[in-house]
Order: structure tokens, then sequence, then C-alpha cells
């Protein structure tokens, strides 16, 4: 017999698809299913969680220089 989840649709860019796929590697506790290249579905408990790491990764993998920052300039 199939069993159920209670899951939210989520559709995204495959870059931020990717990123959500590596945080749930860990520990497999987000990601119900994933279903193309856009869409996954996550359980809905953990929508606000995935979120945050989300976030997390996103803030830690773009830095912009300081705008007083000369060094780099000429």
């Amino acid at each position: 017999m199939p069993k159920a989840s209670k899951g939210v649709l989520v559709e995204c860019d495959p870059a931020i698809k990717a990123i959500i796929l590596k945080i749930d590697q860990e520990k497999n506790e987000y990601i119900v299913e994933d279903l193309d290249d856009t869409h996954l579905m996550v359980k809905d408990s953990k929508v606000q969680a995935l979120k945050a790491k989300l976030d997390e990764e996103l803030k830690n993998a773009v830095s912009y220089p300081d705008e007083d920052d000369d060094s780099d300039r000429g």
C-alpha cells in the first residue's frame, strides 16, 4: 500500500535546487521527492528550517567587496 506524506511543492532554478539537495544530503530530513530539474517536494514541517538553511548558504556563498576598500582600484 502506498504511503502518503504531507509536503510542499517547491519551484526553483537548477542552481538553487542543487544547494537544497546539498543541504538535504547530510540527514535527508527536508526533501520528500526530487521531481525534475526545477521542482522538489519538501516536508511540510521542514519548509521554514530549509528556508533558513538556504539563506545561510546563500549569504556564505555571496560576498561583496567593501565599497570603501580602495585596495583593488588602480
